[in-house]
C-alpha cells in the first residue's frame, strides 16, 4: 500500500520561501499526475500546482503563478514543491495527492506571517 509524507511546512514570513517535499512508499507515483494542493481555513481544498508523469508539463492555479514551482524526481519518488514569494494568503494545509490511485498525503502546515 503506497504511503506518502509530505514535509517542509512551517512558519515563514510574507516574501520568504518553503520547499515542500512528499515522499512515496512505492514507486506507483512515478506513472502518475502528482497535484499540490491546499486548504485555507474556512475555505475549500483548492489545486495549487499539477505535473504529469514525466514531468513534462505543469499547472498552476493563477494565484501562484511565477511563484511556486512543482519538481518531481522519480528516481526518489518524491514531487516538490517550491514557494517562493510568500504571501499571508498562502497560509492554508498543503496536501500531495497521487491522481492515478486517488491518494491524499496528511498535509502540512504552511503559515505566512505579515
Amino acid at each position: 500500500q503506497v504511503q506518502l509524507v509530505e514535509s517542509g511546512g512551517g512558519l515563514v514570513q510574507a516574501g520568504g520561501s518553503l520547499r515542500l517535499s512528499c515522499a512515496a512508499s512505492g514507486n506507483t507515483i512515478s506513472i502518475s499526475v502528482m497535484g499540490w494542493y491546499r486548504q485555507a481555513p474556512g475555505k475549500q481544498r483548492e489545486l495549487v500546482a499539477a505535473i504529469t508523469s514525466s514531468g513534462g508539463s505543469t499547472n498552476y492555479a493563477d494565484s501562484v503563478k511565477g511563484r511556486f514551482t512543482i519538481s518531481r524526481d522519480n528516481a526518489k519518488n518524491t514531487v516538490y514543491l517550491q514557494m517562493n514569494s510568500l504571501k499571508p494568503e498562502d497560509t492554508g494545509i498543503y496536501y500531495c495527492y497521487v491522481d492515478r490511485i486517488g491518494l491524499w498525503g496528511q498535509g502540512t502546515q504552511v503559515t505566512v506571517s505579515s
